[in-house]
């Protein structure tokens, strides 16, 4: 057991004392089972040692993670799905469930991987200047209501437009309202 983690120094060992109590070798600390939830949503890789033994009982440690984790917040999973997995057991399928659901889960991350690609891929440069726009015309109209007379005014004559040079003509643009509305608060203040 204890050659495993020689041959991966990224493995953290974790200790399991007859106390309950779980001790991180690599910080030299006593941990929870929140901790250890914390270490798999890192990608930390880690095993868990019987202290007494030198017995590896990561799966039973992780289970009950899982355990503690659907006893406290959300469930997970469903009712059904608890009834099929135990079902499973004993079944002569058993032996084929491990590895199916482990290309499930690499099936469904993939997945979840494609769908954040194309969300973030969606909200490129067009959706950014549509943002930009609709928080100029909202901005635009918020001037308007405060300052009815801003809106008979005639505006700042813009530069020529070049190539992609509309962010920076909306931003001389706002620049010259606020310099406006500033002007007018000046006024108002006297």
């Amino acid at each position: 057991m204890a050659e495993t983690a020689d041959k991966n120094s990224d493995l953290v060992i974790i200790k399991k004392y007859a106390n309950r109590r779980l001790y991180n070798t690599r910080s030299s600390s006593y941990i929870t089972l929140d901790d250890l939830a914390v270490m798999v949503r890192e990608d930390v890789d880690f095993q868990v040692l019987d202290a007494k033994t030198g017995n590896d009982i990561t799966h039973s440690i992780l289970t009950q993670i899982i355990m503690e984790e659907e006893a406290n917040g959300e469930h997970m999973l469903p009712v059904s799905f608890l009834r099929q997995l135990i079902g499973m057991y004993g079944n002569s399928m058993q032996a084929m469930m491990p590895p199916y659901l482990e290309a499930a889960m690499v099936n469904f991350e993939t997945n979840q991987s494609k769908l954040q690609d194309a969300f973030k891929s969606s909200m490129g440069t067009n959706a950014l200047t549509r943002m930009a726009e609709t928080n100029m015309a909202m901005f635009q109209a918020a001037t308007q209501a405060f300052m009815p007379g801003a809106a008979e005014q005639p505006a700042p004559a813009a530069a020529p437009k070049a190539g992609n040079d509309s962010g920076r003509d909306d931003i001389d643009s706002l620049r010259a309202q606020m310099a406006e509305m500033q002007r007018k608060l000046d006024q108002i203040d006297d």
